[in-house]
């Protein structure tokens, strides 16, 4: 099948787990004989079109004028991704399904959909009511009505956790019999570091003699770090010589050192800010425990991606990520919101190495047998067959069928000259008209 995919962020334009996800999901649907078109933003002020291992993508360029504000640029974001659609299809390009990833493209996949009156698929990650716990401002309302809408507009919805499928549930009231749960996955490849003195890496973080407590991701008050500060007390009050290493970015930042230095912590937590995907898989390589205590995560790919590093993991038993975890079976699951368990289960890893290596092992295996790509990719595939197959047997379809095969009857042609005929009818072919119809009587208005 031939694919439309729309996505507002895709490597290297990385903000949160959409990019690596449409990214490898993209690249196995390839791998699969799907032929997958990828439009996203780019940063450069033009536009640029490129094959990445047979994936065709598409970057628009920045906005221009410069938007005011965050929606402004969401919307001219879409506006632009329509345009590029609608050239790729001038060009001859064909698609057979739309598929939109989050709020952010809702608007181009909803005026796609009906501009070419094709099938739209939406995966929605996560959810404004969930990323805030509420909604309390009108930004927010205003984007979780945006969710509903995409939602509503998608002939089917898929989610990568049970715990997603309740939420859009209870939140957007979805029907059950609309949504499919498909998990992200991993490619363990690209996080297993290369040879070479990965020591080194990590002594710019933590001595030789400290046990390091890894964190990856964006700083942002739902991924709970103000847990692993408040659980730091009691980790070093048993593990005097630990050191926890945040890696990562974002607006929670300035809180969490301002924190740590009011907790008299600052020197046992080394914030990185971003770090590139050799030090990262270099500190996961290293790191006695990788840590996640969110508060709220629809999946929690990071986790999948410490299991992948060969890192032990301990998670809040939240959302997607107790779905990914079996406690003591492929990593440890705190109780949500609790420092003190947080707190023992971090210790618990730290002082208990064999056992830790044990669950280390299962994880390898869960990632082979559960979270790989191919058969993510499978299950992907089934949607969108059963989408065609519905979409075939629609009225929809039937219609466009029936509009396209009578337009081919009646001869459509390319502009040209403007030419009178017999009863004064008209082949408006003018430069200036467009796609135009030999029956189309110019003086009367209409077609006779």
């Amino acid at each position: 099948m031939r694919v439309l995919m729309l996505s507002w962020e895709y490597p290297p334009e990385n903000v949160g787990g959409i990019a690596p996800h449409v990214h490898d999901l993209s690249l196995a649907l390839t791998e699969k004989g799907q032929e997958v078109t990828v439009l996203t933003r780019g940063n450069g002020p033009m536009g640029t079109t490129e094959q990445i291992k047979g994936v065709k993508v598409c970057r628009v360029g920045r906005s221009a004028p410069e938007p005011p504000d965050f929606v402004s640029w969401v919307m001219q974001l879409n506006l632009q991704l329509m345009e590029k659609a609608v050239s790729l299809v001038e060009e001859g390009e064909t698609f057979d399904l739309i598929h939109a990833h989050d709020w952010l493209v809702a608007y181009a996949g909803k005026g796609l959909k009906h501009a070419f009156r094709l099938p739209l698929i939406a995966t929605i990650h996560a959810t404004e009511w969930g990323r805030n716990n509420g909604l309390h401002n009108e930004l927010q309302r205003y984007i979780s009505n945006v969710e509903w809408w995409l939602a509503y507009e998608a002939w089917r919805v898929i989610c990568c956790s049970r715990y997603m499928s309740g939420e859009l549930q209870r939140i957007f009231q979805v029907p059950v019999n609309k949504m499919r749960v498909i998990p992200n996955g991993v490619y363990p490849e690209l996080f297993r570091c290369p040879a070479g003195d990965v020591r080194a890496i990590r002594r710019r973080y933590a001595a030789d003699d400290e046990q390091v407590v890894f964190y990856v991701g964006r700083l942002v008050f739902e991924k709970g770090l103000d847990l692993l500060l408040e659980a730091a007390p009691k980790i070093l009050a048993h593990r005097e010589k630990v050191k926890f290493v945040i890696a990562g970015k974002g607006p929670h930042a300035e809180h969490l050192h301002h924190r740590a230095r009011q907790m008299g912590l600052y020197h046992k937590f080394y914030f990185t800010g971003y770090v590139d995907d050799l030090t990262r898989n270099a500190l996961f390589s290293t790191a006695d425990v990788a840590v996640f205590p969110s508060l709220y995560e629809p999946f929690g790919i990071v986790a999948l991606e410490a299991m992948a590093a060969g890192t032990p993991v301990v998670v809040a038993d939240t959302g997607g990520l107790g779905e990914v975890v079996q406690h003591g079976r492929n990593g440890l699951k705190a109780f949500p919101n609790n420092p003190e368990s947080l707190a023992d289960n971090i210790l618990w890893v730290l002082t208990h190495p064999e056992q830790a290596a044990a669950m280390r092992e299962q994880a390898r295996r869960d990632l082979e047998t559960e979270y790989n790509w191919g058969k993510i990719a499978d299950q992907t595939i089934d949607v969108y067959q059963e989408v065609q197959s519905e979409y075939q047997r629609s009225d929809w379809h039937r219609q466009t069928a029936m509009a396209a095969r009578e337009l081919s009857r009646h001869h459509w042609t390319r502009p040209g000259p403007a030419t009178a005929g017999a009863a004064g009818r008209y082949t408006l072919t003018g430069t200036e008209t467009g796609w135009s119809h030999p029956a189309f009587n110019e003086q009367k208005g209409g077609y006779q």
